[in-house]
Parts: C-alpha cells; sequence; structure tokens
C-alpha cells in the first residue's frame, strides 16, 4: 500500500511520495491565499530536470522547454516572448481543466512530451477588438480631416491672390469674395460633420480656426475693396452740423436780415404815467 505524500494541514512540513515504487521525500511550502504547494526545487527523483512541453494556441504551435517543478505562472511567463500575449491575458488547459498560476507543472502531471493548450482570455480579446476597431475610427478622421485641409489649401491660395489684386488697387467684383466665401463655409461644414476624438479632433480644431481666419480675411478685402481709398483702419469722417432756428435762438450766429425787410426809424415816443 502506497503511503500519501499530502502534508498536514497546519502548516508547510515534510512529506514522502512514492515514484516507480521509490520512496521521496517531499518538501512543502505555504504559499499566499492559504494553498500548499510543493517547493521549487524539492521533489522527485528528476529534481530540477528540464521537460519540454508542446503548447498549443490556435494554429501556432509552441516547444518550450522549462524546469519539471516550475509552474504553469512561470510557463505563462516564459509564452509572453512566443505569443505577445502578457501572462494575464493567457489562459492555460491541462487535461481539459483550466490551470492556477501557482499550481507545479509536475504536480499536475505535465512531463517530457505533455501537450498544453493556450487561449486568449476573453476579455483581454474583446479589449483589443475594441481597441483596434477605435484605431481604425481614429484614422478614418485623421483622413477626413486631411482631404479637408487639402481643399482649403487651394483656396488660401485664391484668397492670396485676391488680396494682392486689392493691395494694387485694382477693382474686384464683389462676387468673387462671395464665391470664396460660401466655398470656405462648405469646408466648415465638413469638418463640422467629422466624428474626431483625441489628437484628430485637436487637428480638426485647428483646421476649423484656419478656415475662418480666411472667412475673416475675405470679409476685410472686400470691404477695402468698396472703399479703395480707405486705409488699412476703418477711416471715419466727423462733421458737425448746426440747427438754425428762425428767432436766432440756439444759434452761434444772429439771423441775417431779408434784403426785402425793411427797418422804419420814427422819433415818436411813448410816454408813462
Amino acid at each position: 500500500m502506497k503511503r500519501s505524500s499530502k502534508p498536514s494541514k497546519k502548516g508547510a512540513g515534510d512529506g514522502v511520495g512514492y515514484k516507480n515504487n521509490e520512496e521521496v521525500r517531499i518538501d512543502w511550502e505555504m504559499r499566499p491565499g492559504g494553498m500548499l504547494v510543493q517547493k521549487r526545487g524539492s521533489g522527485s527523483s528528476g529534481g530540477g530536470s528540464m521537460i519540454k512541453i508542446k503548447v498549443s494556441h490556435g494554429s501556432y504551435h509552441h516547444d518550450i522547454t522549462a524546469p519539471s517543478q516550475s509552474t504553469f505562472g512561470d510557463l505563462k511567463r516564459v509564452l509572453v516572448h512566443e505569443t505577445g500575449l502578457e501572462p494575464k491575458e493567457q489562459r492555460l488547459l491541462f487535461r481539459g481543466k483550466e490551470k492556477d498560476d501557482v499550481e507545479c507543472l509536475h504536480i499536475a502531471g505535465v512531463t517530457n512530451a505533455s501537450k498544453v493548450i493556450l487561449v486568449e482570455d476573453p476579455a483581454s480579446k474583446e479589449r483589443k477588438l475594441e481597441e483596434m476597431r477605435r484605431n481604425q475610427y481614429i484614422l478614418k478622421a485623421y483622413e477626413a480631416v486631411a482631404k479637408v485641409r487639402v481643399d482649403v489649401d487651394n483656396l488660401s491660395e485664391k484668397v492670396i491672390a485676391l488680396a494682392k489684386t486689392v493691395k494694387k488697387g485694382s477693382k474686384v467684383e464683389d462676387k468673387e469674395f462671395n464665391v470664396l466665401t460660401e466655398l470656405l463655409m462648405v469646408q466648415l461644414l465638413k469638418l463640422d460633420a467629422i466624428q474626431a476624438e483625441g489628437e484628430a479632433k485637436v487637428q480638426r480644431r485647428i483646421e476649423v480656426r484656419r478656415v475662418q481666419s480666411f472667412v475673416d480675411a475675405l470679409d476685410n478685402l472686400k470691404a477695402r475693396n468698396a472703399n479703395p481709398f480707405a486705409s488699412g483702419r476703418n477711416a471715419m469722417s466727423a462733421s458737425t452740423t448746426w440747427e438754425k432756428f428762425d428767432s436766432g435762438v440756439g444759434s452761434l450766429t444772429a439771423p441775417i436780415p431779408s434784403p426785402n425787410t425793411s427797418t422804419k426809424i420814427t422819433q415818436d415816443w411813448e410816454l408813462f404815467d
């Protein structure tokens, strides 16, 4: 009859196990969470012998060499370099059951040429898919803003050409200013329709301000074109008019007598009591 190698529940200690009908001394240790596991570096006659494990990950297969007494957590850390998956993104299954990180390979029955299945954690996979969709969304917004930027560059050249013409004093028809303004407003509508986040949103805001600056420049050019004698600043002319009243009250000058009006001078005196 074989003796059990399971230690006392009171804590870590020594135990005796059997392998190939030979007695093997096993040292146990208490892991965080109260789980008893075999100490690394102790146990079977194989000691720290290396074993080759076949890890299946979808359509990929990885041959991993690891110490027989390492844990599934150790195996996950090795698989990071092979799969690009972080340990928390991995789930290791052996004989149809998922294994905890602290469980030792040899205790679970993993031997040389054993097969372990690796699957990506569903929650992690969903996060990656969501991030991929978000990156595609941002890229699409970038491309939309870039397309508007090209159109605005073409319109800006026409604004610059109009500015040179007005500066020379040449008369420009108002419809040229109006058409350019309308075309720029169309670009503003395009920018407003772009759903953007993060840096793409910043680029969209920069382009909106750029278009608005060209619209303002066209308004100033149109005003200057209407009044070519005005300087860059809005000139104001002030004039003072004086209101004349029939009686002369409120006027700075007395009313001029009408030429048809004659003044009759008499020497009649009025007597007072």
